[in-house]
């Protein structure tokens, strides 16, 4: 049974009291994405109740911070009159989100409920491709025309403010919508009234196509300090913009779809605690098959070995630690390639570069670490020269080797079309562990015969 703070408490006993107006001014000052979690822990006939007292803006912007689960509970709960309402307070981008994630008979009534106009614009947006611009874009905006004085500007942005996403930055267009440059708000309140757009605009306008990847937009927000950014077709023409919300939740969601696939996770948008058992199996089993299988290589090194291990034993308590080692010294390497390489920081051009200064921090590290576990082998676990000796030099070859394939891999990957992500632990500790055992009874080999 879900446990309910002294302030959640008191919102359910307004309700069991009836006291409507009480609990009318109280959610109406809380804000939008704070209501969402309030009412995401109360019972469906609360929700839909307290919903219904919201005001109007509140009410909408409520709406859009709640989970599917919720949205689709109180969409069942409209009368047709009331989604229609709710449809008509929504910007396009935000109903693409829900549609995209509504199943099939909610959808059709919500479009249904929709207008012409609003049907055509959303059907455009969902003919692109999944991760690019123009699948998150809303093509509510203010366009202007070179030719405007400041007061025609204000004039309509006044009649279409409250229509528009964002009012901050107004785009300048030609007579077939071709863009040209951008004005701010602040410009255009701050100028007199008989100055022209075109003595006022900036030329120098960052754009992107609507076929641009969805990450690749979201980090220019970031790169050139933005707040909104136009998109457009391949003749230049203004489709549509991309806002500083939308594209934080593009990095949020690549965020977590990295993090997963760096675990070995499918990644899946469902929040954890919404997911069922299956479905975390499901998202889990098959990398762990994959991963299984590929260490099995390094069973296969270790028998073709044994007769080795069957004569110097204390080989064998080494093992672990040469390949955790390897694998820590590889996923080191991999999470600072991959990071750099979603920041832009790094192109497959770069290669060479980051094999030298890989290559050196191996050495260092290597080194470092070969001294201290020969100290260690010789004056407290008292194994002899020789077995030192082979342990730390393949704690030696083994750091290096784990760091030249932890910085090469994920930029190979990326040069030919996968993401970088997929090239982290699980991956390069597999690898690394299968080499450095080689080299480890190769090593033995040589120095013991």
């Amino acid at each position: 049974m879900a446990k309910f703070t002294d302030f959640e408490k008191d919102i359910l006993r307004m309700i069991e009291e009836k006291r409507y107006k009480d609990l009318k001014e109280t959610i109406s000052a809380i804000n939008p994405y704070d209501l969402a979690m309030l009412l995401s822990e109360f019972p469906e006939r609360s929700l839909t109740l307290v919903f219904r007292l919201l005001p109007k803006d509140l009410a909408s912007d409520t709406f859009i911070e709640m989970d599917t689960d919720q949205q689709r509970t109180l969409i069942d709960s409209f009368s047709d009159t009331e989604l229609k309402e709710m449809i008509s307070d929504l910007y396009i981008d935000d109903m693409v989100y829900i549609l995209e994630e509504m199943p099939a008979n909610v959808v059709k009534r919500i479009l249904k409920n929709s207008t012409e106009s609003t049907r055509k614009t959303i059907n455009q947006i969902l003919n692109y491709p999944q991760d690019s611009a123009g699948s998150i874009m809303t093509t509510e905006f203010v366009s202007l025309r070179s030719d405007m004085t400041i007061a025609d500007a204000i004039g309509k942005i006044r009649r279409i403010g409250l229509d528009s996403e964002t009012i901050d930055a107004c785009y300048v267009t030609d007579n077939v919508n071709h863009l040209i440059g951008y004005i701010t708000l602040r410009t255009i309140i701050l100028s007199e009234d008989d100055h022209t757009i075109e003595e006022l605009m900036d030329r120098n306008v960052i754009s992107v196509h609507t076929l641009e990847d969805q990450e690749e937009v979201a980090n220019m927000f970031g790169k050139y300090d933005l707040t909104v950014l136009p998109v457009v077709d391949k003749d230049n023409r203004m489709v549509g913009i991309v806002t500083i919300d939308d594209a934080w939740d593009v990095l949020e969601k690549e965020t977590t779809e990295d993090i997963e696939l760096m675990a070995a996770i499918t990644p899946s948008d469902t929040p954890y605690l919404k997911k069922t058992t299956m479905d975390i199996w499901m998202s889990r089993m098959p990398w762990l098959l994959i991963l299984m299988i590929s260490a099995t290589f390094t069973g296969m090194i270790i028998t073709r070995f044994e007769n080795a291990l069957k004569t110097y034993v204390v080989l064998t308590a080494y093992i672990p630690m040469l390949m955790d080692t390897g694998g820590n010294s590889g996923s080191q390497s991999s999470v600072t390639i991959i990071r750099g390489l979603s920041l832009h920081e790094l192109e497959f051009k770069d290669i060479f570069k980051v094999l030298w200064k890989e290559s050196k921090v191996a050495i260092l590290s290597g080194l470092t670490l070969s001294v201290f576990n020969f100290a260690k082998l010789m004056l407290f676990d008292k194994v002899g020269f020789s077995i030192s000796l082979i342990v730390s030099i393949t704690l030696l070859v083994t750091v290096i080797i784990a760091k030249m394939v932890g910085s090469t891999l994920p930029m190979l990957a990326k040069k030919i079309g996968f993401d970088p992500a997929v090239m982290a632990s699980p991956f390069i500790t597999t690898i690394v562990d299968a080499i450095s055992l080689i080299f480890y009874f190769v090593i033995t080999g040589i120095v013991l015969g």
